[in-house]
């Protein structure tokens, strides 16, 4: 295990209130709001500027601070719930755990969009089983629009999360670190302040409400879970490509990876092993292109040290869109987009064009790239990732928020045997099933004796 974090209990970063331990949510349930408190305001000036200077290749990726924690910074899930034993030992004895993920859920227009996605992810906290209780959110970025102002953080981040009963980390997105050509804060100044905190404090972008900002070290890291481990990612600024080193950002991202890599196979790490980054390697259709380079630093170190993860989670592209890219060694890593978390849907079939079939191959097996196959897409809803890891396999479910919060079955799912690395059946949890079945013969027996 990780040594404790360094978090100090009696110092801040910022100028919220420090409490002694973390809060995830609002003691009392409170409606869905109908506006923000904050009205946004235009962008059309900024992105003038931003869309010259895009076809001018002006705008490069920005340099960010150096997380704490040298070169592995590491989070573990008990640093996050201040190590609460009870939690943890309930998590064990479950044999398995659940968790939450989506990107792009930073609404500029009205709260609307947003509470569809959180209102049905906290319907996921009403279970008859504890097992399937969610344990944590996973943000995939561009958490705040437009270009992640401190002053709608409220609305768009605090908000929309007052009900959700569980801690919430993220990588940040482009729309996090950019800045305005309008305005002069620094790139990732709100972010790190209200994800990358030294203590449990409650924010002053937090307005009324009482969570606290999270203690991520900074902007990559690796985060520790039971049964799960994520190493997270920042993909920067542009509208793409993603961009995790090079000569304006340096190579600590590199390093980064080739350290958590490197630990996972001294360790012989059996547990699931994701990636989580904002901007997505592929994509099918749309406005935004896949990040190649990004894609081949990744798979370079990957290659290097001999480790792969499980499965890829990426947002940025304002859909969902599911993908399974086949090793040479036929092994199977899905890489999922899930973008839709509640900015602006934008669709893979635009003007005239025929829309998209499901399952196609958008990229063939060669000596220089493996097959890569679309597998399910949804361009038409808002929605969200549900996770569940165990000590075999990892699922990966993908829920629209349409659906209610009275559907509990997966528009798409896709499982993963951890062992072999394929994609496999889920085997689900018995819990229950014996005595359901104990029911069923004692109704049966009574049956019988009635006649």
């Amino acid at each position: 295990m990780p040594k404790k974090r360094s978090v100090r209990k009696s110092a801040s970063n910022g100028s919220g209130r420090i409490l002694a331990a973390p809060v995830f949510s609002q003691p009392q349930p409170t409606p869905d709001p109908q506006t923000f408190i904050v009205r946004h305001a235009s962008d059309v000036a900024a992105y003038k500027v931003i869309d010259e200077l895009n076809r001018e290749h002006k705008l490069k990726a920005l340099p960010f601070p150096a997380p704490r924690g040298g070169v592995e910074p590491r989070l573990t899930f008990a640093d996050v719930i201040d190590d609460d034993q009870t939690i943890l030992d309930q998590i064990n004895a479950n044999g398995q755990i659940v968790f939450h993920s989506t990107g792009d859920c930073g609404s500029t227009r009205s709260p609307k969009t947003q509470n569809e996605v959180s209102d049905k992810m906290i319907s996921d906290f009403d279970e008859t089983d504890p097992a399937e209780v969610p344990q944590f959110n996973f943000l995939l970025g561009d958490i705040v629009y437009s270009f992640g102002e401190a002053q709608y953080y409220y609305d768009q981040f605090y908000e929309p999360y007052r009900d959700y009963h569980a801690p919430i980390l993220a990588v940040a997105g482009n729309h996090d670190g950019m800045i305005s050509p309008l305005q002069h804060e620094k790139s990732l100044q709100a972010f790190l302040r209200n994800f990358c905190s030294d203590c449990f404090q409650v924010s002053a972008d937090a307005g009324n409400l009482s969570r606290t900002a999270q203690i991520q070290p900074g902007v990559f890291f690796t985060f520790e879970a039971p049964f799960v481990r994520i190493i997270a990612l920042y993909s920067n600024t542009l509208e793409d490509p993603g961009v995790i080193s090079n000569s304006d950002i340096g190579n600590s991202q590199l390093k980064f990876l080739k350290a958590a890599l490197t630990r996972v196979k001294k360790e012989g790490y059996k547990g699931a092993l994701l990636f989580a980054h904002h901007h997505p390697p592929y994509v099918a259709r749309g406005r935004h292109g896949w990040s190649i380079q990004m894609q081949q630093q990744i798979d370079s170190i990957c290659k290097e040290v001999g480790v792969w993860p499980h499965a890829d989670l990426a947002g940025h592209a304002h859909n969902y869109q599911r993908f399974t890219r086949t090793r040479p060694d036929g092994t199977h890593i899905p890489y999922i987009v899930c973008g839709n978390g509640g900015h602006g849907i934008q669709r893979l079939t635009t003007n005239g064009q025929t829309p998209l079939r499901a399952p196609q191959l958008i990229q063939a097996a060669s000596k220089d790239t493996d097959a890569v196959v679309i597998e399910n897409y949804d361009d038409q809803n808002y929605g969200y990732l549900r996770i569940v890891a165990n000590e075999t396999q990892l699922r990966i479910e993908y829920h629209a928020a349409v659906d209610g919060p009275y559907t509990k079955a997966p528009d798409d799912q896709v499982t993963v045997d951890l062992a072999t690395r394929q994609i496999s059946h889920y085997v689900a949890r018995n819990a229950g099933i014996p005595e359901l079945a104990a029911r069923i013969r004692a109704f049966a027996q009574s049956e019988t004796h009635g006649r």
